[in-house]
């Protein structure tokens, strides 16, 4: 009496790279992987290549670690990959205290984030109709 393994047959091919402890907050990486999410990777790299925040070399970083997963890993074509999902979450927060007037100390927050990066092999759309 075993179970039966359950085979997905259609399980979407998916590619995912992991960078924790950036050193920056979600508040801050949130808009800018959220402007990355279903672009092709080489142009969400350019987006993120002209960008004036400093987070972006990180996340950069991340894409290029999940591309070379996909062609090293899962012989994935690379001008096929796009940006599926983005999304980062909370890490640890170190505590530092400033020293203020009359003997008072004021904290000082250095939270670290951790993102995701995941890439999915685009597939052709059918064109129906005479709009292309």
């Amino acid at each position: 009496m075993s179970k039966k393994k359950k085979i997905e047959k259609n399980k979407d091919k998916t590619v995912r790279s992991i960078n924790n402890n950036i050193r920056s907050s979600v508040r801050k990486l949130n808009p800018i992987l959220k402007g990355i999410v279903g672009k092709k990777v080489d142009i969400a790299i350019r987006d993120l290549q002209f960008s004036e925040k400093r987070i972006t070399k990180d996340i950069r970083k991340t894409i290029s670690s999940a591309v070379a997963n996909a062609e090293n890993n899962f012989q994935y074509d690379i001008d096929n990959l796009i940006v599926k999902e983005a999304y980062c979450g909370k890490k640890i927060i170190m505590k530092r205290f400033r020293p203020r007037a009359k003997g008072r100390a004021a904290p000082i927050l250095k939270p670290y984030s951790s993102v995701t990066i995941i890439l999915s092999e685009a597939k052709k759309m059918e064109s129906h109709g005479t709009k292309s």
